[in-house]
């Protein structure tokens, strides 16, 4: 995993391969979110999706906890930012998205960890997302994403409530995909990673997009039908078929 940066500062961007690794680096305030935070984020993800090569993009965190949400002291400052649409940017990533989630995940980081598609976290870690109690309503894509990735009935919970949820709770309503001990966490974000590296490129981003797209409700068949197409003529089918048939 990346080396820690002894100075706090906007997120950084490491690329290795077929894997890429952007790391949040407040660890002395629980990696709380700044403007120049958000661009960052939105910048790193940008530069990652013009890489072809990359598979799979790993979201972690220095220090105790993953991130407790956006700098409320920072709304309503001269500076629009626009969380909910960095956000957006993370969920419509090309590669596949992981999020290693340790210590703890509150307010809007929640959201940013559910716009992933793979959220592995570490035993002991817990959430909750206190909008309604600081007098905030949430913006819209995270209330859908909620709904969509997770149903109704939770989501009620965890926004109407401001129940802090712990780590069993968070893997039984489906928030995390997978649950670890904390010393297993990065290990298991590297094999992950690992295994999405060395899938055929053109499946696996194909499939991740459309899948998605079925979940949000916006199926493209003639998309579909041209990635199909695609993939069915590719140098990875003849290979996989290869490997397959040696196996």
């Amino acid at each position: 995993s990346p080396a820690p940066h002894p100075v706090p500062g906007p997120p950084t961007l490491e690329v290795s391969g077929r894997v890429a690794t952007i790391t949040l680096r407040r660890p002395d305030r629980a990696n709380v979110l700044q403007p120049e935070d958000l661009a960052a984020l939105d910048d790193h993800v940008q530069a990652v999706d013009a890489m072809p090569e990359v598979l799979a993009l790993v979201l972690r965190a220095e220090g105790r906890f993953f991130c407790s949400g956006f700098d409320i002291g920072a709304i309503g400052n001269a500076r629009r930012v626009d969380f909910g649409a960095m956000v957006d940017r993370v969920a419509a990533a090309r590669p596949v998205t992981i999020a290693a989630i340790q210590g703890g995940v509150y307010g809007g980081a929640t959201d940013l960890a559910l716009a992933c598609d793979f959220r592995v976290g570490a035993e002991g870690v817990d959430m909750f997302l206190p909008a309604s109690r600081l007098g905030l309503v949430f913006y819209r894509g995270g209330l859908e994403r909620y709904v969509r990735r997770l149903g109704v009935d939770a989501a009620k919970r965890i926004f109407l409530t401001c129940e802090r949820l712990d780590a069993a709770e968070m893997k039984r309503i489906g928030f995390l995909t997978d649950l670890v001990p904390a010393e297993a966490l990065e290990a298991r974000v590297e094999a992950l990673a690992a295994t999405l590296g060395a899938l055929a490129p053109i499946a696996v981003i194909a499939m991740k997009k459309h899948l998605n797209a079925i979940a949000d409700g916006v199926f493209d068949a003639e998309a579909h039908a041209a990635d199909a197409a695609l993939a069915g003529g590719s140098a990875d089918l003849r290979e996989g078929q290869r490997a397959w048939k040696e196996k």
